[in-house]
């Protein structure tokens, strides 16, 4: 189990133990820390995640709050047991893009039709996070940003079944980024090519286009499943032809 997972399980605990109510401020995070024993860095990925799933509200100068109690955390846990999956079995993950390509383009073809401008603003913030992330080599920080940038575009269709399923996935969703990233960013005319992709998208929805809003979503899924089926063969290659080299 990641260290996050285990925060966010001593994080619930702590809250049933303290009988918090919906709308309670959690202790500072200095506070947490000490607490639950654990770093700052790890708090703050617990509670990033607990956020994007709607179970904390984070306000800005004001701290995070509960929005949802532990008892209704039952959504949280199908994610560890998926996650499971991909680490058992690597081809799952190709599922999971074929998932992300209905339910996403979906999510973008609404968010065009829908979005405010409060949404506009929020997917481009997390459109330029990647960037500034990505220019720092900071792959754990990219792969949030990218995954909260498609979970932007969810929230923004405004259908709260839509974005159930993806705050609901949010981990997941998190999980097979990393994965797809450590293959396809690893160079930089790839990371070229995402970045235009990501690009097109926020551009059709700000523009109210939804169908090249669905097609631009789609098209990046299909393209990182392509390019990591194609490194995939292409580490094979390398494999057999170095175990023949041994012979």
């Amino acid at each position: 189990m990641k260290v996050s997972d285990k925060v966010v399980q001593n994080l619930r605990m702590l809250i049933e133990q303290t009988n918090m109510q919906i709308g309670d401020r959690l202790p500072a995070e200095r506070k947490l820390c000490e607490q639950l024993g654990v770093s700052r860095s790890s708090l703050r990925e617990a509670i990033q995640q607990l956020t994007s799933t709607g179970m904390l509200v984070s306000k800005v100068g004001a701290g995070n709050f509960l929005q949802q109690l532990p008892t209704n955390w039952s959504q949280y846990q199908i994610v560890q047991p998926l996650s499971m999956l991909i680490d058992e079995d690597p081809a799952y993950r190709f599922d999971v893009q074929e998932a992300r390509i209905i339910l996403e383009g979906g999510t973008a073809w609404y968010a065009a039709q829908r979005a405010t401008k409060e949404d506009l603003v929020k997917i481009r913030h997390f459109y330029e996070e990647i960037t500034h992330f990505q220019s720092l080599a900071d792959d754990e920080q990219a792969s949030i940003a990218d995954a909260q940038f498609h979970l932007a575009i969810a929230e923004a269709s405004h259908n709260l079944v839509l974005i159930q399923m993806m705050r609901g996935l949010f981990d997941l969703l998190k999980f097979n980024v990393v994965l797809g990233r450590r293959k396809v960013y690893s160079e930089s005319h790839r990371f070229d090519q995402l970045h235009d992709q990501h690009y097109q998208v926020m551009d059709a929805i700000e523009r109210k286009d939804p169908e090249a809003a669905r097609t631009a979503v789609c098209g990046h899924i299909e393209f990182v499943v392509q390019q990591v089926r194609m490194i995939d063969e292409e580490e094979a290659r390398r494999q057999r032809a170095s175990r023949l080299n041994r012979i």
